[in-house]
């Protein structure tokens, strides 16, 4: 009640059986939003007068009689009812994404961190991105994947989804059309409607995405592509280098942009990879984007985006607005752990790491799930695919399924843009243990064997 005197903060403790620094505290955040004012001499006492809008809070548990109608935008609810989101995930068996731990690594760079564990000099950095890291990644991409740039045409971005949105938002306005591969890596699709760009599918096949529909004429030239040469994702195939080359010559052509995104290219496992499209570029018509988050750590969040030298200008006057700066400490870390050398070792010992469970899932699969699935063995990548043998025609199904006994398998359906295709699955093999895959496999084979997805 208004003008009531409240109890001392030494009675308000003993009744209460709390502190009296926690009364006094609570008291004084009641008399700073004006709920209660103190009166010298006398003690505390509820305001006479409720500060706009307080008598309207309801008691907790009590449920407003009328909903609350709230709006969002068009591009957030398509979101919001397309999905799938990504939402953190358990370390069961075969989730994608997860990371193969080196010990020597971690090692080296708990050292090299221990130098830059100095705040007192920390303020805003280089909008692009610290010089040392940037020069570092030009002479890593010129030698692995025969990238030419120069540390000025370079942004440090928090992983690849940020450097896809940074690029979206400078080359695309509202209304233009994106071409992607279908089916297509969901948050890239879900960033261009985001930035409300229209998207069209192509389809993929074991030679990358089909560009027939573009060079007969049967489709409007897009402003730009947003494709995933090396490994395609999901599916996992690689653009060939008759397709590079005819996709390069259009968007020559037609004054088109490409977004290159490479976020694996470093875990091959057989051959030589074939040249990036950047590589390959010869009218500056492509922006190339890769990321540490699959060989080191994706809590690092550090990204990089490649642009053009004539572009930088517009992508630095843009990036303040999204992110002013990219986090100093993560960068000098890796820039110290590229340049003292260590970058190559360490990824020989994850590659055979990698193959090793590759091998190892493939095999258990083929031994157990031969009547149910064709493996799609990768030479590329962290994760693999495979495909109906004809017994089973629903990918949602089975993968709720499995999820219901702790085994995730992706379904591809998911991903699709046009397509209507639901024979697939996504298994990840990175960060699996023996242990992982033989229980998973054994799990995934008795979901097939009950038949616990049909109906479902």
């Amino acid at each position: 009640m208004s003008g009531q005197r409240l109890p001392s903060t030494r009675l308000a403790a003993a009744e209460w059986a709390i502190s009296r620094g926690v009364v006094s505290e609570a008291y004084e955040i009641l008399m700073s939003e004006g709920f209660a004012v103190a009166r010298h001499g006398s003690g505390t006492y509820i305001a006479s007068s409720i500060p706009e809008g307080a008598a309207r809070i309801d008691p907790a548990g009590t449920a407003s009689i009328e909903p609350i109608r709230r709006g969002v935008s068009a591009a957030a609810t398509a979101i919001l009812t397309r999905g799938p989101s990504l939402e953190p995930q358990k370390p069961l068996p075969f989730v994608t994404g997860r990371i193969a731990h080196d010990e020597r690594t971690a090692r080296l760079l708990n050292r090299i961190a221990a130098r830059h564990m100095n705040y007192a000099f920390e303020g805003y950095g280089d909008i692009q991105g610290e010089y040392a890291l940037r020069a570092a990644i030009s002479a890593h991409l010129a030698v692995s994947r025969g990238v030419r740039c120069s540390p000025e045409q370079i942004f440090i971005t928090a992983g690849t989804q940020q450097a896809l949105d940074l690029a979206f938002r400078v080359l695309m306005t509202p209304g233009d059309t994106a071409v992607v591969e279908d089916p297509c890596y969901p948050p890239a699709r879900q960033c261009l409607a985001l930035n409300g760009i229209d998207v069209v599918g192509l389809p993929v096949d074991v030679d990358g995405i089909n560009i027939t529909r573009l060079l007969d004429g049967t489709l409007a030239s897009p402003a730009a592509f947003y494709v995933t040469p090396s490994n395609q994702y999901p599916v996992g195939s690689v653009l060939s280098l008759s397709r590079r080359l005819g996709l390069l010559s259009y968007a020559e052509e037609n004054d088109c942009w490409i977004i290159e995104d490479d976020y694996d290219s470093e875990f091959r496992y057989r051959g030589h990879p074939i040249a990036s499209l950047h590589g390959l570029d010869k009218a500056n018509r492509v922006l190339y984007t890769g990321t540490f988050s699959k060989v080191l750590l994706p809590s690092l969040r550090i990204g990089y985006l490649v642009v053009p030298a004539d572009l930088a200008p517009a992508f630095r006057a843009v990036r303040p607005a999204v992110d002013r700066c990219p986090p100093s400490f993560q960068q000098r870390v890796i820039a110290d752990f590229l340049e003292e050398g260590y970058f190559p070792a360490h990824l020989r010992r994850l590659r055979e790491r990698l193959r090793a469970s590759r091998d190892l899932l493939a095999g258990f699969l083929t031994e157990r799930l031969v009547e149910h699935l064709a493996v799609l063995l990768p030479d590329q990548g962290i994760n693999l695919t495979v495909r109906s043998t004809g017994n089973w025609d629903d990918d949602t199904a089975v993968s709720a399924a499995a999820l219901r006994k702790g085994v995730v398998v992706m379904p591809l359906s998911r991903m699709n843009v046009i397509s209507t295709e639901r024979l697939r699955l996504l298994l990840g093999f990175s960060g699996l243990s023996e242990e992982e895959a033989d229980m998973g496999t054994r799990v995934l084979a008795e979901v097939f064997e009950s038949k616990e997805f049909v109906g479902s």
